[in-house]
């Protein structure tokens, strides 16, 4: 089993006389693969002291515990992440992405180190509960890591593995027949472009000592393993701290729609706004007879506070909404607004309609009301 990966390491890391066990990946140009895969390994008990060599030469290789991104085999047993070798095809559960060394550690230690996020923040709320007692240590195969595991793969690890196979988000064919053309570039925005940029340029100069130029190399790896390293652990805590407990509060206000509209069409967030869309989204996924347009939350969860009301875009990250404000209210803010809506205490609509403000409850939702009817 794929979880079981870090108990096989207990017995090797115990015995390595003070030090961690041996990391080996590939030298010269560095990729955002197995500078994760690196990253990812460290944040393991097993392999918080562990060492890196980094060489294309097998029978060092051989000497490693954990080879990743070379090596040319995949096998978990011996703890080997290639990717390269011909014939492999391995990919994560009910996605079709080939995996890259990055998605084989996440594949076979993400639960382990997701737990161990969960485990950690569950004991400071305890602590901070007031609580001497230790908090229950969260198991791999819990509800919340299963879910947790699967979300950061699809929102952050696929992207890599998709990057270092070469695989276009889009089918290059499909793009090419609709004649669609990109409007700008953003490859300067990815986690591989970020790396990347880390690596020496061509004309750098170079020590002329073997010794001291693969030295150099190695700490520009260590610098990229850290900085991508760094947006995994935020992505995680993120995910782990506010993401999963707003699960909980969307499907509250899933259960209570048809309060607030009899068709179940206005999802109210009461208190304060939270992640909304990715849960909002699984819910519907069961089977609704009406999608969600609206939802409606305060702007700060204290008394008085104004209210929001967002369109629900068609999908997570389009800017195109189910059901768009009225057009005649778009751009329009305060008493103006209050006149041509109807609506007293408006704020503002967005000009683009997909998001409008009231100073009050009554009012919010008398404007999501009326957005219904038009």
């Amino acid at each position: 089993m794929a979880e079981s990966a870090p108990k096989r390491l207990k017995t090797a890391a115990s015995s390595a006389a003070g030090t961690g066990p041996l990391i080996g990946t590939h030298n010269g140009h560095f990729h955002a693969d197995e500078a994760l895969a690196v990253h990812m390994l460290r944040q393991l008990p097993a392999y918080a002291d562990a060492r890196l060599v980094r060489t294309r030469d097998p029978k060092v290789l051989e000497t490693c515990h954990t080879v990743v991104d070379v090596g040319g085999e995949y096998d978990a047993a011996r703890n080997r992440y290639d990717h390269h070798q011909r014939g492999f095809t391995t990919t994560f559960p009910g996605r079709d992405t080939k995996l890259s060394s990055a998605g084989l550690v996440f594949l076979h230690f993400g639960r382990a180190i997701i737990a161990q996020r969960l485990s950690a923040q569950k004991q400071k709320q305890t602590q901070e509960g007031g609580e001497d007692k230790p908090a229950a240590p969260v198991a791999e195969d819990s509800p919340e890591v299963e879910l947790l595991h699967r979300k950061l793969y699809e929102g952050f690890i696929e992207a890599l593995d998709a990057h270092d196979n070469g695989i276009s988000v889009y089918d290059p064919a499909a793009v090419a027949a609709a004649g669609l053309e990109k409007r700008f570039s953003e490859g300067g925005f990815t986690l591989g472009a970020l790396v990347g940029r880390l690596n020496p340029n061509w004309n750098d100069p170079r020590p002329s000592d073997p010794a001291a130029a693969q030295q150099a190399e190695d700490e520009r790896f260590l610098e990229a393993s850290a900085r991508i390293g760094d947006e995994f652990d935020r992505d995680l805590d993120y995910h782990a701290a506010a993401w999963l407990p707003a699960r909980t509060v969307v499907q509250r206000a899933f259960e209570r729609r048809r309060e607030f509209d009899p068709e179940g069409r206005v999802l109210v967030l009461e208190g304060q706004s939270v992640p909304w869309k990715d849960h909002l989204y699984a819910l519907e996924a069961a089977g609704v007879p009406n999608p969600v347009l609206y939802v409606l939350y305060q702007e700060k969860p204290e008394p008085g506070a104004k209210w929001r009301i967002q369109c629900v875009p068609e999908s997570k990250d389009s800017f195109v909404s189910r059901k768009p404000l009225p057009e005649a209210w778009r751009g329009f803010r305060d008493e103006e607004l209050d006149a041509i809506a109807g609506v007293p205490g408006c704020v503002f609509v967005h000009a683009a309609g997909f998001i409008g403000g009231n100073k009050t409850w009554e009012g919010v939702k008398e404007m999501a009301l009326k957005a219904l009817d038009a």
